[in-house]
Parts: C-alpha cells; sequence; structure tokens
C-alpha cells in the first residue's frame, strides 16, 4: 500500500461516499479528475465501505480507494474480507481496507475495543486478507503497535504533526503513516478559524478524540469552546497557499508517508469540493 498510493491523498466524508444514484455520474467524474490532478488515494470518511469504494473504482484506472474507516462494529469480518477480495480482483489490488473501532457514542456494541479489533484481524487472516490490504485509525500506543504488526500501517484521523511524529517512532521505518489533515483554503484568521472550529466540534464530543488530545499535551482549556487557536492551529492547515504548502510540509517532515488532505469550506456535506481539490492539487505542485 504504501508504495501505491504516493504522498498525497484526498479525504471526503460527504458527496464522494455518497449512495444517491442520481449523483452517481458527478461522483465518478470527481473522481477521474483527483486521479487526473495526480492524488494518490481516495479515503471515504465516515462509516463507508466497499460498496461506497466499488463506483469510484469503475471510474478510475490508478488511483487507490480506501475506507477511513470501515467500522468493525458494522461490517462481519467474513463479508468484509469478500468485497475486500472481489473489488481487488476486479481493480488490480486498487482497494484498501482501512479499519477501526469508531467510538462509544456512535457504535451500540462498542466493548472492549481493542480486543474486538484484534479478534476481527484474526477473523481477516483466516479468511485470507493480507496484512498489507489493510490499514488501522490508529491513536492510541497499543493500536500504533497493532498497526505496525498486523496491517500495512497506521490511518490516523485529526492527529497533530508532533503526534505524527510519535506514531512514527512506534511504528518504525517500515509501515505505512497517513494521517488526515484538514485544510481551509482561507486566508483571514477569524475566517479561516471559524470554519474550523465549525468541523472541530463534532469530535470535541467525542472522547476517543479528546482524550487523544489530552494525551498529547493538550489541556482541558484548549478543548473549551469550540477548541483553542492552539488546538485549531495545530489539527487544521489554513492560510496562504505557502502557508498551507508548509503545514503539509510538517506532516511529511514528521514521518507521514502520505497526508489524506480533508477541504474544510463550511458547505453541505454532500458537495463536492472540487475548486479547493484543485487548488490543492496547484499548490502542492
Amino acid at each position: 500500500m504504501k508504495e501505491t498510493i504516493g504522498k498525497y491523498g484526498i479525504w471526503n466524508g460527504g458527496g464522494l461516499r455518497g449512495e444517491d444514484p442520481s449523483l452517481r455520474g458527478e461522483r465518478a467524474e470527481a473522481a477521474a479528475e483527483l486521479e487526473d490532478l495526480r492524488f494518490g488515494a481516495i479515503w471515504l470518511g465516515g462509516s463507508s465501505s466497499a460498496a461506497n469504494a466499488a463506483p469510484l473504482l469503475e471510474a478510475t484506472s490508478r488511483i487507490v480507494v480506501g475506507t477511513s474507516i470501515q467500522s468493525i462494529w458494522d461490517h462481519e469480518a467474513k463479508a468484509a474480507a469478500a468485497s475486500f477480495t472481489d473489488l481487488n480482483a476486479a481493480h488490480a489490488g486498487r482497494f484498501a481496507l482501512g479499519l477501526g473501532v469508531s467510538h462509544a457514542k456512535l457504535a451500540e456494541q462498542y466493548r472492549r475495543p481493542y480486543s474486538a479489533l484484534v479478534a476481527y484481524l484474526d477473523a481477516l487472516d483466516e479468511a485470507g486478507v493480507p496484512a498489507e490490504g489493510r490499514a488501522l485509525a490508529a491513536l492510541g500506543p497499543r493500536t500504533i503497535e497493532l498497526a505496525r504488526d498486523r496491517a500495512a500501517g497506521s490511518i490516523p484521523y485529526l492527529i497533530t504533526a508532533d503526534q505524527t511524529a510519535r506514531s512514527r517512532e512506534l511504528l518504525g521505518e517500515g509501515p505505512l503513516l497517513a494521517p488526515e489533515l484538514k485544510v481551509v483554503l482561507e486566508s483571514d484568521p477569524a475566517r479561516a478559524r471559524a470554519l474550523a472550529r465549525g468541523a472541530l466540534a463534532v469530535y470535541l464530543g467525542l472522547p476517543n478524540y479528546t482524550n487523544n488530545f489530552l494525551r498529547n499535551g493538550f489541556t482541558e482549556d484548549d478543548l473549551k469552546d469550540g477548541g483553542s487557536d492552539r488546538l485549531v492551529d495545530a489539527v487544521f492547515a489554513w492560510g496562504t497557499d505557502d502557508r498551507i504548502r508548509a503545514r503539509v510540509d510538517e506532516f511529511i517532515e514528521a514521518g507521514a508517508d502520505h497526508v489524506a488532505l480533508q477541504i474544510v469550506d463550511g458547505a453541505p456535506r454532500h458537495e463536492l469540493p472540487r475548486e479547493g481539490w484543485r487548488r490543492l492539487a496547484s499548490l502542492l505542485g
């Protein structure tokens, strides 16, 4: 996986993941354009699945499409393995199975998440899904080590460059490290941070993320009132093209092999930020 997805990808939890058949053509066209823009991967956010990835794979010929993440509570391992095998047979190994444990507030079955994830990986092994075809949304040290030992690597969401460096230390040199990074294409600080806080709000209600922030040097005060400037500036890239490029480079220099870039513009989730993707491709060169 590390060799096939390149340095930059697009993370989208809205329109590209949608299932409305009337918008299938638009999604296919957007995926083909992302391939033409030379992004190496499309990461489908939310609780996505192989079914969401299939139309995008059919519309493209090179780009990898991955789930970020497919919840282990929503999809039985046997079915996930069958979908993985079928998609990669049809599309030359271009489907990446990104897995995670989601959140207690979102998954009724949520119990002993680490043990459940280990058992899920055991079942995937038994079904023939290779470790190099799957990645884990790993935030804490134990799960990062699991991503190192039982998967191609880690696809963490909502982390900082500093945590990227610490994740690289735990993973070692070989495994994939592909953090998500939110991008606000706005230079005015007040406007940029307001858009960022609008996107951050939902995550500040999820303990997996807030505990991770506290574990990595932030304080309870940083989590108040939509997030402090310090927190917002650490988990978002915003500003001029040069400043955004520099923030992306920080993650690469910290040890990321690939950065999954998510446009944050305040638009409805179903809308595809295609102009933003074009600008990203231009500023990344």
